[in-house]
């Protein structure tokens, strides 16, 4: 597996680089944004773990630049910045999980793995279709009539999330925890929110997101 370490703390770079690399891990680091964006940006690695202090280009303006490169790399948000808004501002703009420091390694090695097989086990096609609608897991695109429409990548993972899990109920528990993998860091008036903005974005093509709310239950995406 192929890591790439974003940290401008030349200890804890050292100390986590050598920790990882004893579990047979492959790490490259970068000490500020700008060349760990250049590096993330050249490579498909497997894991990013990502400090959000960084010089020349912080954490959060990274993630969204390669979200918008539609970049898949599983990313780890590292910081010292505990508060809740943080965790969401992250979560929300792309990150996959948000650790906050001091942490313990162990737990950090456990995250690392659990990402790699996050819904690995469901996804036994790259390519999903409901009526005309298309979500393609590897590209990261969902389109309409082979018109694709731009999402924020929250609203293309609660698509994805529903299209993997199409003619099956699927609560906003579950969701959440597909989506930013803490429950508490996203609620159901979150979702309903950006569901509201995914119809909005397709009314101008005259298409309807096959997508119900099943009240008490959760949300299905569905055939005609």
């Amino acid at each position: 597996m192929n890591i790439l370490l974003v940290e401008d703390s030349d200890k804890l770079r050292r100390s986590l680089r050598i920790g990882l690399v004893g579990l047979g891990f492959a790490i490259d680091e970068a000490s500020d944004g700008a060349d760990g964006l250049a590096m993330a940006l050249a490579d498909d690695y497997d894991v990013i773990i990502l400090d959000l202090m960084l010089p020349s280009v912080d954490g959060l303006s990274l993630l969204k630049t390669l979200r918008t490169h539609n970049k898949q790399s599983k990313i780890l948000i590292l910081s010292a910045k505990d508060q809740i808004n943080d965790r969401i501002d992250g979560l929300f703009t792309g990150a996959d999980d948000y650790m906050t420091k001091p942490f313990s390694f162990d737990e950090l090695h456990a995250r690392i793995i659990a990402l790699t097989r996050r819904g690995e086990l469901l996804r036994a096609s790259n390519i999903i279709t409901i009526n005309d609608f298309v979500v393609d897991l590897q590209a990261k695109v969902f389109s309409y009539k082979n018109q694709p429409i731009e999402l924020t990548p929250t609203e293309y993972k609660i698509t994805e999330c529903l299209f993997i899990n199409k003619e099956r109920v699927v609560s906003a528990e579950k969701m959440g925890e597909y989506i930013v993998g803490k429950y508490d860091a996203i609620n159901k008036n979150s979702l309903e929110a950006h569901i509201s903005s995914i119809r909005k974005k397709l009314k101008p093509l005259l298409a309807t997101f096959p997508v119900k709310n099943k009240r008490g239950f959760g949300y299905i995406a569905t055939q005609d």
